[in-house]
């Protein structure tokens, strides 16, 4: 994960050295918002689902094995992405501009993590445990690497 962060943050455009606070946050603000498009996505297929079938009604428990399991991964996804973004945000508050890449490769990862934590959902409850580590550790090494900068 730390290696792939690494790489992915040198491959990427950050923003100039001298880049003030603000140009920071609206940089890390856009990959922020990518990194929604899963809850997004998950969300839509949901919706879809539920309003095409008995579901509709989420309190007769008429809801697929593939709605449960679509609904768990957007409850999670949530709360990963929220960490995701404190962490993130915190980062390009305490980043010089050349290093607010990170949050944009964190991102990418994130987005990735999260797609792999829902196939291996689909396939098997056990299959998931890649995705799921991906993004705990990613969210772990964000907050560690925030706090390092605001020492720094």
């Amino acid at each position: 994960m730390l290696g792939a962060l690494v790489a992915l943050s040198l491959l990427l455009t950050g923003l100039p050295p001298e880049a003030l606070p603000g140009e920071r946050l609206a940089y890390a603000a856009g990959w922020i918002a990518i990194a929604a498009l899963p809850l997004f996505l998950m969300l839509l297929f949901v919706g879809n689902a539920r309003f095409t079938s008995d579901a509709i009604d989420p309190t007769r428990g008429k809801e697929t094995d593939a709605i449960k399991i679509n609904g768990r991964f957007a409850e999670n996804t949530l709360q990963q992405y929220v960490l995701f973004l404190v962490a993130s945000l915190a980062v390009a508050a305490c980043a010089t501009g050349e290093r607010v890449s990170v949050v944009a490769a964190a991102a990418i990862i994130f987005v990735v993590m999260r797609f792999a934590f829902w196939i291996g959902y689909r396939i098997h409850p056990l299959y998931r445990a890649f995705g799921m580590a991906g993004t705990s550790y990613l969210n772990v090494v964000l907050f560690g690497y925030a706090i390092w900068l605001s020492m720094a």
